[in-house]
């Protein structure tokens, strides 16, 4: 499943530019204002990306949210907030769709290295493949993709940068729940390898159970990427069924970045 945000007047933008199909969303652009976190850990503890738990129930959307559409996709997935146990949490619905909810925003991983969420899948997909195209689908999975500097801007991002307006992300980790892959795999997208999937759960043996996760995502990224990670661009959640037309069910819980402790 490639991603692309919704942009104005009714146009969706393929952030990844074609050639690439580059599973991300809007990276900066000059004079649009972001969300930014590159304070030091002393002045902030944690920074709250997705506090779900802070959200009303029933409402539209979480604050500081938006929706992700996808070219020539009519299907999309059901974003609600609802009540689980005591508090209020993000739940997808999915079937035979694709759709996704983002934020943007900035985030220096030296100063915030750890992200920190939980979800719960109501089922898994008998299709889903982390190495095929065909399997590119998944109950749940959280994408951070991260920012261009000035020397890492290729002929294509600049080609990219002209047609659409803006960069592409220069790279994205997506963290996933696949159906048979074991937990700890890691390989890049099957569309293209600007994007590294890393298992995090795999299979049938949690479904229906919360679970969270910490991750130091600055060591993730150095290890899959081979150089230390640029400045966080965005989050994303989604749940998606479009290539193996199946139906899932998930639900998000709150999403975090914290100092190392």
């Amino acid at each position: 499943m490639t991603l692309a945000t919704s942009m104005p007047a009714r146009t969706t933008l393929p952030v990844a530019c074609a050639l690439l199909a580059l599973v991300a969303f809007s990276a900066p652009r000059p004079g649009h204002a972001q969300a930014s976190a590159t304070a030091t850990p002393e002045a902030a503890a944690a920074i709250e990306v997705g506090h779900f738990s802070a959200e009303r129930e029933g409402a539209a959307l979480p604050a500081g949210w938006k929706p992700l559409t996808f070219r020539n996709i009519e299907r999309h997935t059901r974003y609600t907030l609802v009540r689980d146990g005591a508090g209020v949490v993000l739940r997808a619905d999915s079937e035979a769709s694709a759709s996704g909810l983002v934020r943007e925003q900035t985030i220096d991983l030296r100063a915030f290295p750890i992200i920190e969420w939980r979800w719960r899948a109501g089922n898994v997909l008998s299709k889903a493949d982390v190495r095929t195209k065909a399997g590119d689908d998944y109950p749940a999975r959280l994408y951070i993709t991260f920012a261009h500097d000035a020397n890492s801007i290729s002929l294509a991002d600049r080609a990219a940068r002209a047609i659409y307006g803006q960069l592409p992300p220069r790279a994205a980790i997506s963290y996933i729940w696949d159906t048979r892959s074991p937990v700890g795999t890691t390989v890049p997208n099957a569309y293209t390898d600007r994007v590294r999937m890393i298992v995090v759960e795999s299979g049938s043996a949690r479904v229906g159970e919360w679970i969270t996760y910490r991750r130091n995502l600055a060591d993730d990224f150095r290890k899959t990427f081979g150089y230390d990670a640029p400045l966080v661009s965005g989050i994303a959640v989604m749940t998606d069924t479009d290539n193996t037309g199946e139906k899932a069910t998930a639900w998000f819980g709150d999403i975090r970045f914290t100092a190392q402790r």
